[in-house]
């Protein structure tokens, strides 16, 4: 692998005009083909093997040209203080906007409030119902501007309109903060290489990197499905790991700078080590993210198959862009320790021969493991307690920013109607094996009315064959709370006594019902899926290491961080603390696909750092150094570039946090305490620990496992010179040949 990377890398240096004219062409192909492509919109959610999905499926099939999947749009009125709805002007109105709502060429039907009984008790609020012929993806602007415009009409008439539903579904906006998270990120690379041209290398080929993935996803969003979250989760994981990637890669060039090669030289090791490392370390992060499609969840396979794309392609940037910058750089990238004369090069330092930061800490920590093991496996289990409240579900329109019109309706419905008019359930019942379907019809209506927790059950509306009905159930409580989750289930258990007396069939659809259905699925699959992605990735790092134990012990820091910063996440978005510096306008549920997504990219963001801290440990102990010494060499090289690519991470993923998308800020937040906790905690502190506590042991390896294993050589072992083995210690040679 060194060998290999090593020969890249130095090709890379030398046809630097053909690498970049590669990418800058793959760069241009890819915007070409977005700015060509139909916009993306929000993703079709399927989830396959659920009751709620298969009683869709079965609603496209016995109700033709019914529009299952159609967008949908409630026009909620409220009457100005001390009228109703109900008075004779405020009526004209309405239908008015009713008229006008139905003339758009998109519009499958308008309900109107007077003649479909959606006028509140007490007269002062009522909605109409508008559903579309496509999906709100595929809804024409013409068509979005055409529902506003009624609606302000009626607002000029005097009444209050908001707009729910779908139909208005717009693309996030991540706001200023994500410029701020870069603008951050530029800043630790100044600081970190002391160059701004050495700074501006990660930022660019990231941007690159991340610029070819989103532009690709674009490009494939309508013949794929994939939705607008798509792009922006692939931006912020490409982001953050394709400037990391290059960091450690230049960062490696300027160490083999100060050590007196030659650049084209100094650009192969620079690869062929550290390079390395990038590999391994991207295919976890691969790995974890590809690993997402065994939840059978289609859209959260796309998101992790699409953030894979990109990572990817920021591993072969990297590798192969990176180096070619390099040497267009020539001497104006420093070798380590030097800075550029604008940022105060040239000066002699001020204590010479003084043991860097990384190298204290590491022989502080070398001689008090114990303390420091217990101070960090004692505050990661504090902040993760939180965690063991964790409630799940989907974000509605409850969820919206109180500024939106779709959460102004979402208030204006419960005000008028209850809360549980939000997240009605569809009772579809399939009387095809039945012999009296109508009986069965009324016997479900009647079941259902005697359940607690429900406030109204509609008539049965059987198809045109008579062989299939809906019953809409209204709850009596919120969409995502315990008790309308206890309902469904509770339909859902009449639902099987009804068969085996009618032979007809009750399934349970809906929103709401969907979401139930995800979060359990989402709980079923997690274990599974944390098996299938540890299990490969210790595989993977076995075959790095070498050792069974760093990589044991890798996976068990990984769970110590992840469950740390999902306490975080219930703290703020369930809890409420820290609310209103985070934006958080509306507490709730977590997001049902949260623990799972963070588990797959904060373990693969946790390898990361533990491939590049650790890789340089075990470069030292394998040329000669003792076990202790190879842990403060390690940080003696590793700390200053793992804490300033940490420092980038997070500061990139917490620009999500300013994102309107709630999903998305959640995300954005989880990931960045997820590093924080990663690095600074696990990686720093309780890794060096374990790794001085066990000494030798840690590199440890059966015989016969070492011979059936093939030699990776990220340590670069094969591209030392004979020069540099002779300098080797022969004794430690010998013992590390007997270990």
């Amino acid at each position: 692998m060194a060998t290999f990377l090593y020969k890249l890398g130095r090709l890379a240096f030398r046809r630097r005009h053909f690498v970049a004219l590669v990418w800058v062409a793959l760069l241009t192909l890819a915007g070409v083909g977005a700015a060509s492509a139909p916009p993306a919109g929000s993703t079709s959610f399927s989830i396959p093997g659920t009751e709620a999905q298969k009683a869709f499926d079965l609603l496209e099939q016995r109700y033709p040209g019914m529009s299952a999947d159609g967008a949908t749009a409630r026009v909620v009125f409220k009457a100005p203080d001390g009228e109703k709805m109900t008075d004779k002007a405020n009526k004209a109105t309405v239908h008015e906007t009713v008229k006008e709502l139905r003339s758009g060429s998109e519009v499958a039907s308008v309900a109107d409030p007077y003649a479909g009984h959606a006028v509140s008790k007490d007269g002062t609020i009522a909605y109409a119902s508008v559903k579309y012929k496509v999906s709100g993806m595929e809804l024409e602007d013409s068509a979005k501007d055409a529902l506003k415009d009624s609606a302000q009409d009626a607002r000029d008439a005097g009444l209050t309109v908001e707009i729910g539903g779908d139909a208005l579904t717009a693309t996030p906006e991540t706001g200023s903060s994500e410029v701020i998270g870069i603008a951050i990120a530029a800043v630790v690379l100044v600081i970190t290489f002391g160059s701004l041209l050495a700074a501006g290398f990660p930022l660019l080929t990231a941007i690159i990197g991340v610029g070819i993935g989103v532009s690709t996803i674009a490009a494939l969003a309508s013949a794929l499905d994939l939705g607008s979250t798509t792009s922006t989760l692939a931006s912020m994981i490409g982001l953050a790991v394709g400037i990391d990637y290059a960091l450690f890669i230049v960062s490696r060039y300027r160490a083999e700078l100060a050590e007196g090669r030659e650049r084209e030289e100094a650009a192969g090791r620079a690869v062929g080590t550290a390079g390395s490392a990038v590999v391994f370390a991207g295919l976890t992060v691969v790995i974890a993210l590809v690993g997402l499609s065994v939840v059978n969840i289609p859209m959260l396979t796309k998101m992790g198959v699409a953030a894979a794309g990109t990572v990817a392609i920021a591993v072969l940037i990297a590798l192969t862009l990176i180096p070619a910058l390099l040497g267009y750089a020539g001497r104006r990238i420093k070798p380590a320790g030097e800075k550029s004369k604008l940022l105060g090069g040239g000066r002699a330092p001020k204590k010479p021969g003084r043991p860097n930061m990384g190298t204290r800490w590491a022989s502080f920590v070398v001689r008090r493991p114990v303390a420091v093991l217990l101070l960090g496996v004692i505050g990661l289990g504090a902040a993760a307690i939180p965690a063991a409240s964790l409630e799940l579900g989907l974000p509605d329109d409850g969820s919206q920013p109180v500024s939106t019109t779709q959460r102004r309706a979402y208030d204006l419905l419960s005000e008028g109607f209850g809360p549980g008019f939000n997240g009605p359930l569809m009772v579809v019942v399939d009387a095809k094996d039945s012999d009296h379907p109508r009986a069965a019809f009324t016997k479900v209506g009647d079941e259902i009315k005697g359940l607690k927790d429900v406030v109204t059950v509609t008539p049965a509306t059987p198809n045109k064959s008579g062989d299939t009905a809906t019953i809409t159930v209204i709850p009596d409580s919120k969409p995502s709370s315990a008790t309308t989750e206890d309902l469904v289930h509770a339909i859902r258990d009449k639902g099987a006594d009804i068969t085996s007396a009618t032979d007809a069939k009750v399934l349970v659809t809906g929103s709401t019902a969907m979401n139930i259905d995800v979060s359990q699925k989402l709980n079923d699959a997690l274990l599974p899926y944390l098996a299938l992605v540890v299990g490969l990735a210790f595989l993977l790092l076995i075959v790095v290491f070498r050792s069974i134990l760093v990589p044991l012990k890798a996976a068990l820091g990984f769970l110590l961080s992840v469950m740390a910063a999902l306490g975080a996440v219930v703290a703020v978005f369930q809890w409420g603390w820290l609310s209103g510096l985070m934006n958080v306008e509306e507490t709730g549920p977590v997001m049902s696909m949260m623990p799972i997504f963070m588990v797959g990219v904060v373990f693969g963001l946790a390898m990361d750092y533990e491939v590049f801290l650790v890789t340089r440990m075990r470069e030292a102990y394998v040329h000669g150094e003792k076990a202790g010494q190879a842990v403060v060499t390690g940080f003696r090289y590793g700390a200053r570039v793992v804490t300033a690519a940490a420092v980038i991470m997070i500061a990139v993923f917490s620009g999500f946090i300013g994102s309107s998308e709630s999903m998305v800020k959640m995300i954005g937040f989880g990931l960045a305490v997820a590093v924080f906790f990663d690095a600074f905690i696990v990686r720093m502190a309780i890794v060096p620990a374990v790794l001085a506590l066990l000494g030798k042991r840690a590199w440890w390896l059966p015989k016969w496992l070492d011979r059936a294993l093939p030699n990776v050589d990220v340590e670069g072992d094969g591209l030392r010179t004979d020069a540099e083995r002779w300098n080797t210690d022969p004794d430690e040679e010998r013992k590390l040949v007997r270990a």
